[in-house]
């Protein structure tokens, strides 16, 4: 156990440390070593840190040279715990809450869980266009319901935006084609008066670890996407 351990750092009670001008205390940083990875590089890292023999060493290796041992693992605390909160905090009540039946489809569990959402701010409606608001989902439905806006006009300001913004890369992967042709099946529900649900035709970004036709599903490593297609939609979308 001592044959690998370094000296560790001992963290003294912050009311035993003289933080004046006359301190003799220096902070501790460390010198983190992370070198830049890419492609084949990575996939061969990563097969050595899943292998049971090498994985272990190599961790060992990258924590000990970022002395994530010395400050972290292996630190003594002289602090006592902290078994309650400093400051006053006040859990506020819950507005409603909505027990869904598992038998109900996802459009009717949307159904009974639009309830519990605040609705629609008759304000956004009449600000002017410099001003900035965050439009809710109630926001959305009731355009969409009156006719003021359709999904359709709001799918082509989105690809838009995101074209103006590409270099920022907020969006790993979009299909503005599919986008397109969503937005126009969701316009005519809305025409007919038969929205799916309360969601119908409004913009959704899905995290990419979750499989969502027709996009591969690669944790944002770029050698995964041509391994990853998925075959079907995971439950959350």
């Amino acid at each position: 156990m001592g044959l690998f351990n370094s000296k560790s750092v001992v963290y003294r009670p912050v009311n035993d440390i003289n933080l004046g001008p006359d301190s003799t205390e220096i902070y501790l940083q460390a010198n983190v070593k992370a070198p830049r990875m890419t492609g084949i590089l990575v996939m061969i890292f990563a097969w050595f840190l899943e292998s049971r023999i090498f994985g272990t060493l190599l961790m060992y290796i990258l924590k000990r040279d970022n002395l994530i041992h010395k400050l972290i693992t292996d630190a003594e605390l002289e602090e006592p715990p902290l078994y309650v909160p400093l400051h006053h905090f006040e859990d506020p009540m819950e507005q409603e809450i909505k027990c869904l039946d598992s038998a109900l489809t996802p459009a009717e569990k949307v159904h009974v869980a639009v309830n519990c959402l605040p609705t629609y701010s008759e304000k956004a409606l009449t600000e002017t266009k410099d001003s900035f608001y965050r439009w809710t989902i109630m926001d959305y439905y009731k355009a969409y319901s009156s006719g003021d806006i359709t999904p359709t006009m709001v799918a082509e300001r989105f690809i838009a935006a995101v074209g103006e913004s590409s270099r920022m890369g907020f969006f790993i992967d979009y299909n503005a084609g599919d986008i397109l042709r969503q937005a126009k099946e969701s316009t005519l529900r809305y025409q007919k008066g038969e929205p799916i649900s309360v969601l119908d035709g409004i913009p959704v970004a899905i995290k990419d670890e979750i499989d969502c036709l027709p996009y591969p599903t690669t944790g944002n490593v770029k050698f995964f996407y041509h391994y990853s297609r998925a075959a079907e939609n995971r439950g959350a979308t």
